[in-house]
């Protein structure tokens, strides 16, 4: 039975990751800050808790990193924690680089000094690549980061890079696109998008407040990524690969899907406050995921419209839910 760690088992892609290993026989741990306290919300959501086994972890400490390492002995470690909003990042730039990059570094060096065969998964960012101005972004694409968070999964990028070229670690980085779940938290356009027009259709909410809706991104479903990142871990030699759909769409049209599959036309409802919009922004972003077609045999298989409909068809049962609960 192989032997998985997750870090960030709690979000959205570790929770999925969680289920899909658990489903190929894996034994899965994961980790937070608390594990005794920690709710694991999507754990539960996912009728996958009992079959998870937690464990504290301060992923900024080397000395815990070590710990954790050396107690379960993991065959893969899927490093999927830190700070994941590139908003918050601008308010929050320490916390978020010390988060994504400096956690990494414990990892890979703690995995250099014990000289066991672990298999290391890094996080990546479509972020990274900054503003192509339409151009299709794959492996050899430049980074131009825009966002303290894109600055932040760039030096982790790197980091994998050197390590596994200096010393011969199996280490490589998942260079995601946008991916969606109904495990995204509110703070998440898509789900905030989603969930107001569950709650506008019901008459309990009035309008929807969002920045710049002229963005255009490639949006996937999380779900299908995850497996794209074990299958990297399965390859006889470490690589890199952008998952994408490869298909771009602008938010307006995402919140038009959004809103049209309820019957509701986005135009009376829909407000933009600049207060919202980003210091710096990427305009247009969309993936090349022809290698990982190639290599891993994995291509995308939700599209944007069907992921918004997802989305709001999730938002609407959770809010019939909570008022049939409150009845």
């Amino acid at each position: 039975m192989k032997r998985a760690l997750i870090t960030g088992i709690s979000g959205q892609d570790g929770a999925y990751l969680a289920k899909h290993l658990l489903g190929l026989g894996y034994e899965v741990w994961g980790t937070s800050r608390d594990a005794q306290i920690s709710p694991f919300h999507n754990l539960h959501r996912l009728g996958i808790k009992d079959h998870v086994r937690l464990e504290s972890l301060a992923v900024n400490d080397f000395r815990s990193v070590l710990q954790v390492l050396a107690k379960i002995r993991p065959d893969e470690v899927y490093n999927l924690g830190g700070q994941s909003s590139v908003s918050l990042s601008f308010q929050q730039p320490v916390e978020t680089l010390e988060s994504i990059s400096v956690s990494t570094l414990n990892f890979l060096e703690c995995i250099r000094f014990m000289g066991q065969p672990i298999r290391f998964y890094n996080a990546g960012s479509s972020e990274c690549f900054g503003d192509l101005k339409g151009d299709a972004a794959n492996e050899v694409t430049p980074f131009r980061p825009r966002s303290p968070y894109a600055v932040a999964k760039s030096t982790a990028y790197w980091q994998v890079a050197n390590y596994r070229e200096a010393y011969g670690l199996y280490a490589c980085s998942g260079i995601l696109f946008n991916h969606e779940s109904p495990m995204r938290p509110e703070r998440f356009v898509t789900k905030k998008i989603a969930l107001a027009a569950a709650r506008i259709k019901r008459g309990l909410k009035s309008e929807l407040e969002l920045g710049n809706t002229s963005v255009q991104r490639d949006w996937g479903w999380a779900p299908e990524y995850v497996e794209a990142m074990h299958a990297m871990l399965l390859l006889s030699q470490p690589d890199d690969f952008v998952i994408a759909t490869g298909i771009t769409c602008s938010l307006q049209e995402f919140v038009e899907v959004a809103f049209k599959h309820l019957g509701l036309d986005p135009g009376r409802y829909v407000k933009v406050d600049n207060s919202l919009f980003r210091p710096t922004d990427i305009q247009i972003s969309r993936g090349d995921a022809t290698k990982a077609s190639n290599i891993l045999n994995w291509q995308a298989k939700t599209k944007m419209p069907d992921v918004a409909k997802l989305l709001v068809d999730d938002c609407v049962r959770e809010l019939e839910q909570a008022l049939e609960n409150r009845r």
